[in-house]
C-alpha cells in the first residue's frame, strides 16, 4: 500500500515531463494520443475524462468546470449541445494548440467523449434524485405505477384491494409493498415497471423461475436489491463500461433501467444454474454475481445486452 501511494505521487510529479516529451516525439497531444490511438466507446472516453481531471491547464480546468455546472444546473441535453460543447470544444482546442482544420476527426471524436461523459454525470444526478424520493402511497402517481406493475405482471387476475396478501405473490414481502421501497425509493419501483412494460416476456419468464418449487425467490424484493446493485455501479463508475460501449445511445435514465433489465435477466439465470437449497444462499449467491459482473464491466471491451431470443421464450 505504502509503494501504491509512493508510486502515485512520483507518477504526479512525471507526469508533466511525460507528456511534454511525448507531445515532442509525437507531436500529438495528450488528448489527441487517446482520440487517435484508444478504442471508441468505454477506453477512449474514459481515458479523456482521466486526462481532463488530471489537467493543469487552466483554459481546461474552467471547461470542466463550466460543464459541470451544466449538469448542475440540469441542461446538459443534446438540444442544447451545440451552444454548450462547441465552445467548449474550441477552447480546448486553442489550450493544446490544436489546429481544427488538420484534425477534424480529432473534434468528433473528443466532442462525442465529452457529451458520453457529462451525460453520465447529469443520469447521476437524476438516479440519486430518484432514490432519494421516496414511495408516497398518497400521490395519484406512485400509486398508478405500482397498480400499473401488478396488472403487467399479472394480467388476469385483479387486486382484490389495495393493501392484499396478493402482493407476495409478485415477491413483495407484505401486504403493503410501500414498505420495501424504502432504500431504493422510487427508482426500484421505476426499474421494476421498466423491466415488466419494455421486456414483457423475459419479466413474465423471470417471474416463472421466482416461483419454482425448489428454486423460487421473492421476485420484487431480489428486483429492488438488483436495483441497489445497478445504483452503486453507476456511482462508483464501474458502469461507464456499458455506458460509453452503447455507442448508438447517450447515457441516460432509459439506458440506466436497460442495464438493470440485464442485470435481473442474468441474475435469474446464475440463481436457477446454481441450484440453490434455500434463500439463505441469496446472499452468497448475489455476492456472486456481482463480482461476475464487475469482473465483466473491469474489461472496457465488454458490450452488454440481453438476448433477443429471451422475448420468444
Amino acid at each position: 500500500m505504502v509503494f501504491f501511494n509512493l508510486w502515485s505521487v512520483l507518477q504526479w510529479y512525471l507526469r508533466p515531463f511525460i507528456k511534454w516529451f511525448l507531445r515532442k516525439t509525437t507531436r500529438l497531444c495528450e488528448l489527441q494520443r487517446i482520440c487517435y490511438g484508444d478504442k471508441p466507446g468505454a477506453e477512449r472516453s474514459r481515458n479523456v475524462e482521466k486526462s481532463l481531471m488530471l489537467s493543469r491547464t487552466r483554459d481546461v480546468k474552467q471547461v470542466v468546470s463550466y460543464l459541470d455546472n451544466t449538469v448542475l444546473e440540469r441542461s446538459f441535453v443534446p438540444r442544447n449541445f451545440p451552444e454548450i460543447l462547441n465552445p467548449s470544444v474550441a477552447i480546448i482546442l486553442r489550450a493544446k494548440k490544436i489546429n481544427p482544420k488538420l484534425h477534424e476527426l480529432f473534434i468528433v471524436s473528443f466532442r462525442r467523449c465529452l457529451a458520453q461523459i457529462w451525460s453520465y454525470r447529469l443520469l447521476l444526478e437524476e438516479v440519486e434524485e430518484m432514490r432519494k424520493t421516496h414511495y408516497d402511497s398518497s400521490l395519484p402517481e406512485h400509486e398508478e405505477k405500482l397498480l400499473k406493475l401488478w396488472s403487467l405482471l399479472v394480467p388476469n387476475e385483479d387486486l382484490e384491494s389495495r393493501v392484499t396478501k396478493q402482493w407476495q405473490y409478485i415477491g413483495f414481502q407484505g401486504d403493503d409493498p410501500k414498505t420495501d421501497f424504502r432504500g431504493m425509493g422510487l427508482l426500484g419501483l421505476e426499474n421494476l415497471l421498466f423491466f415488466a412494460s419494455e421486456y414483457p416476456q423475459a419479466s413474465s419468464h423471470v417471474l416463472s423461475h421466482s416461483h419454482h418449487p425448489k428454486y423460487g425467490y421473492t421476485y420484487a424484493v431480489v428486483g429492488i436489491n438488483l436495483t441497489s446493485m445497478a445504483y452503486y455501479l453507476l456511482k462508483d463508475g464501474s458502469a461507464k463500461t456499458y455506458m460509453f460501449n452503447a455507442r448508438q445511445y447517450l447515457p441516460n435514465m432509459n439506458l440506466f433501467h436497460k442495464f438493470y433489465c440485464y442485470l435481473f435477466y442474468e441474475f435469474d439465470k446464475m440463481w436457477i444454474e446454481s441450484k440453490p437449497e434455500n434463500m439463505m444462499e441469496f446472499s452468497i449467491i448475489f455476492k456472486k454475481f456481482e463480482n461476475a459482473i464487475r469482473n465483466e464491466l473491469a474489461d472496457p471491451a465488454s458490450v452488454f445486452r440481453i438476448n433477443i431470443e429471451v422475448d420468444t421464450i
